[in-house]
C-alpha cells in the first residue's frame, strides 16, 4: 500500500507542478522590464506632477530636470530591452544628438517662456473646473492641437522644410527625438500651449499636461521592445511611432504623439499587431542635409524657399 501511494504521488506531482514551473521559467528580467517599462514612466510622471503642485515648485526648474530623468531612464531601457540593436547611436551620432538636444531645449524654453506669459494673462484666476477635471480636458485639447499641427507639418510645404529635419535619421531612438529644427519646436509647442491658454485652462493643468506630453514624446521614440496591445488604440506607443517614421506611405500615419484617438478619428491609424516599418527615414534622403550638417539643416528651409 505504501509503495502504491509513493508511486501514485510520483506520477501526479510532475503533472500538476509542470505548468507552474513552466510559467515561472517564462519570467525573465527582460519580460519584467517590458511589462513595467511604461507603468514605471507613467507613475513617475504622475508623482512628479503631484509633488510639484503640492510644494509649489517652479515649473521652469522642474520640467528640464524631469526631462533629463526621462531620457536617462529610456536610454537605460534601450540597452536592456532593445527593439533594433542597429538603431543604437554610435559615438559620432551621440555628439550630433547632444547638440540637437540643447537646441531643442532652447526652442522649447523659448516657446514655454512666450506662452507662460500668455497663460498667466489669459488663464482665469478661478477656473470653472476643479484641477482633476481640468487635466483630462486640457490633455484632450492639447493633444488635438498637437495632432493637427503635426499633420499640417507633413502636408504644408514650408512647415515640412522645418519638420523634415526630424525625419532625416534612418533610426528611431530616444536620442534622435531631439533632432529638430528649433523653429519647428517653437511652432508646435507654442501652438499647443497657446491653445490651452486661450481655452482658459489653469497654469497647473498646463504644467501637468506638459509633463505627460514630454514623457510620451520621448517614450514613443525609444528603441525598446515593448508591446501595448489594446492600449495602442488609446495611447501613442513606440510600435506606432516607428511606423510614422516609415518610408512607406501606407504605413506612415500616427501623428498623435501622446494619444492615438485622433489618428483613429481622422483616418491616420495604421498599426496592426506585429507590423514593422519597411525602413525609416526620408523617402528622398537627398532632399535634406544630413543629420551631422546642423547649420545647413537650420538654414535649409530658406534656401529651398528661394529656389522655389
Amino acid at each position: 500500500m505504501e509503495e502504491f501511494e509513493q508511486s501514485a504521488s510520483s506520477e501526479i506531482e510532475p503533472a500538476t507542478s509542470q505548468p507552474f514551473t513552466k510559467r515561472i521559467s517564462d519570467i525573465s528580467p527582460g519580460s519584467v522590464l517590458r511589462a513595467t517599462a511604461y507603468p514605471v514612466l507613467f507613475l513617475a510622471t504622475l508623482s512628479v506632477a503631484m509633488t510639484a503642485l503640492r510644494y509649489q515648485w517652479d515649473p521652469a526648474r522642474v520640467s528640464p530636470i524631469f526631462l533629463i530623468g526621462v531620457v536617462t531612464y529610456l536610454v537605460i531601457l534601450e540597452h536592456l530591452i532593445p527593439y533594433e540593436r542597429d538603431w543604437r547611436p554610435d559615438a559620432e551620432e551621440w555628439r550630433w544628438y547632444g547638440v540637437y538636444f540643447l537646441l531643442t531645449m532652447a526652442g522649447g524654453a523659448l516657446a514655454q517662456g512666450l506662452v507662460t506669459t500668455a497663460v498667466g494673462v489669459l488663464s482665469p484666476a478661478d477656473p470653472a473646473l476643479a484641477l482633476w477635471q481640468e487635466i483630462p480636458c486640457a490633455l484632450l485639447s492639447g493633444s488635438l492641437t498637437g495632432y493637427l499641427v503635426h499633420r499640417l507639418a507633413h502636408t504644408h510645404a514650408w512647415l515640412w522644410r522645418l519638420h523634415g529635419v526630424h525625419h532625416v535619421p534612418q533610426k528611431v531612438n530616444v536620442a534622435n527625438n531631439g533632432v529638430n529644427h528649433v523653429l519647428d519646436i517653437v511652432v508646435e509647442q507654442g501652438c499647443v500651449q497657446l491653445a490651452l491658454a486661450l481655452a482658459g485652462f489653469s497654469q497647473e493643468s498646463v504644467f501637468v499636461v506638459g509633463l505627460f506630453v514630454v514623457a510620451q514624446g520621448y517614450f514613443i521614440h525609444a528603441d525598446i521592445d515593448v508591446r501595448f496591445g489594446w492600449l495602442n488604440h488609446a495611447l501613442a506607443s513606440p510600435e506606432q511611432h516607428r511606423l510614422h517614421h516609415s518610408t512607406a506611405l501606407s504605413q506612415a500615419g500616427h501623428y498623435g504623439a501622446d494619444l492615438s484617438v485622433w489618428d483613429h478619428l481622422f483616418g491616420s491609424f495604421t498599426w496592426r499587431p506585429g507590423i514593422r516599418p519597411v525602413a525609416v527615414g526620408l523617402r528622398d534622403p537627398g532632399s535634406f542635409p544630413g543629420t551631422g550638417e546642423i547649420i545647413a539643416a537650420h538654414l535649409h528651409p530658406w534656401r529651398r524657399a528661394r529656389k522655389g
